[in-house]
C-alpha cells in the first residue's frame, strides 16, 4: 500500500533559494572583486618598492615586501570574514526563523535591518508567520471547542445507558430514555456532518459550479423541507417577493436558505409571523428573514457567527452553533455579506448577494 503520510519536516531540511541564492552570489562577488582590488594595490606597491629597492645593496627593501605581503594576507582574511558576517547575516536570521518554523515556534519574528529589501523581506516573513501563529490558534480552539460540543451528548448518552441497565426499569421511562438517547445521537451525527462540510468550504477559494437558476423557488423549496418545524410552532410563513434568478452555487445556496430558516423557526414565539422577502436592484439581490421572539444583544452580532457559539437565548433549544458560521463561509464565497438586526422584538438576518457571481 502506498504510503500517504507527509514526510517529516526538519529544520536542517530548509535551505535558502530564490533570493537567498542571489544573496549568496552577490556577497561572493563583492568578496572577490575586493580580494582583487587588494591584489591590485599589491601589486602597484611592490613595484613602486622594486624602484625603490633597484640599484642598491641595501635588503631592507626584501623584508618590507614580506610584511607588505604578510599585512595584506591578514587584513584581507579579516576584511573577507567582516563582509562576509555582514553579508550573511540576514541569511542566518531567515533561516533561524524558517527552522523555528519548522519547528512549531510560530511566534517567531525576524529583523533585517533597515535597508528597504531587507526590510520588505523580514516583513513578508513575519507576516507568514502570524498567518501560520493564527491558523494554529484556530486549528487548537476548533480542536478544544468540538471536543467540548462532543462531549456533552456522549456524557447523556452514556448515563442513559447505565440506566436502562436497571431491571427495575418500567416500559415508559426505558422509552423515554430512547427517545433522548435518540435526539442525541441526532445531534452528534448533525454536528459532525455540519463541522466536516463547514471545513470543505473554509478551505475552498473559489466558488465552483455556478450556474443561474430560480432563486425564489429555491427558497420555496428550503421552506417546505421544514414544514413539520414551522407547522408545530403554529407559525405564518409570508414569502413577500416575486421570481428571481441569479448565478451561483445552487447547492450551497441552498444550505444557506435552510439555515437561516431553521434559525429563524428556533427562535420564534409560537403563532407568530415568519417572513421572507426578497428585492433586487440592477447588480444585486437581497434577501431578508425575519421573525418574532427573543433578541440577540448587539454585542453578540458578530459573534453568533463564529463556529460552536451560542449566545444566551439559545442555551435551552437544540443546535451546535455551527450553522450560522456555514451560512456566512457560503456568502463569503459567492462575494456577497450577511448581517443582523434585532429589536423590538423582531430579529432580521440580511442577505445581499451578486446576481452575477464575479471573483475579486
Amino acid at each position: 500500500m502506498k504510503n500517504t503520510d507527509k514526510e517529516k519536516i526538519t529544520p536542517q531540511d530548509i535551505k535558502p533559494t530564490g533570493r537567498m541564492h542571489l544573496i549568496f552570489i552577490l556577497g561572493t562577488a563583492v568578496i572577490l572583486l575586493l580580494a582583487l582590488l587588494t591584489a591590485s594595490v599589491l601589486e602597484f606597491t611592490f613595484l613602486k618598492l622594486e624602484k625603490i629597492i633597484i640599484g642598491t645593496e641595501d635588503t631592507t627593501g626584501f623584508y618590507w615586501v614580506l610584511v607588505f605581503t604578510a599585512t595584506s594576507v591578514i587584513l584581507g582574511v579579516l576584511l573577507a570574514l567582516l563582509l562576509g558576517k555582514m553579508i550573511f547575516k540576514p541569511v542566518n536570521n531567515i533561516v533561524d526563523g524558517m527552522s523555528k518554523l519548522a519547528s512549531g515556534d510560530y511566534s517567531t519574528r525576524i529583523k533585517l535591518g533597515q535597508y528597504t529589501g531587507m526590510s520588505v523581506l523580514a516583513t513578508k516573513f513575519n507576516t507568514l508567520a502570524e498567518e501560520l501563529e493564527n491558523t494554529e490558534m484556530l486549528r487548537s480552539d476548533f480542536i478544544n471547542e468540538f471536543s467540548h460540543e462532543m462531549n456533552t451528548p456522549l456524557l447523556s448518552i452514556n448515563g442513559l445507558i447505565k440506566l436502562m441497565k436497571s431491571e427495575n426499569l418500567s416500559p415508559e421511562k426505558r422509552n423515554q430514555y430512547l427517545e433522548i438517547m435518540e435526539e442525541e445521537a441526532t445531534r452528534l451525527t448533525q454536528m459532525t456532518s455540519n463541522s466536516l462540510y463547514l471545513s470543505k468550504i473554509e478551505s475552498q477559494g473559489i466558488l465552483t459550479n455556478k450556474k443561474e437558476f430560480n432563486l425564489s423557488e429555491q427558497i420555496r423549496n428550503s421552506l417546505l423541507l421544514l414544514e413539520r418545524k414551522w407547522t408545530e410552532k403554529s407559525l405564518v410563513p409570508i414569502l413577500d417577493f416575486d421570481e428571481h434568478t441569479i448565478c451561483a452555487n445552487e447547492d450551497m445556496l441552498k444550505q444557506v436558505w435552510v439555515n437561516l430558516i431553521d434559525n429563524a423557526i428556533k427562535f420564534s414565539t409560537e403563532g407568530k409571523e415568519l417572513i421572507i422577502s426578497v428585492t433586487e436592484d440592477t447588480t444585486d439581490i437581497r434577501i431578508d428573514v425575519e421573525n418574532y421572539g427573543i433578541e440577540i444583544p448587539e454585542s453578540e452580532y458578530s459573534a453568533i457567527f463564529n463556529k460552536f457559539y451560542q449566545c444566551e437565548k439559545s442555551r435551552s433549544t437544540n443546535g451546535n452553533g455551527i450553522g450560522l458560521s456555514i451560512v456566512k463561509q457560503i456568502v463569503n464565497l459567492h462575494s456577497g455579506s450577511i448581517s443582523v438586526k434585532s429589536e423590538n422584538g423582531k430579529t432580521t438576518f440580511t442577505v445581499t448577494l451578486p446576481k452575477h457571481y464575479n471573483k475579486k
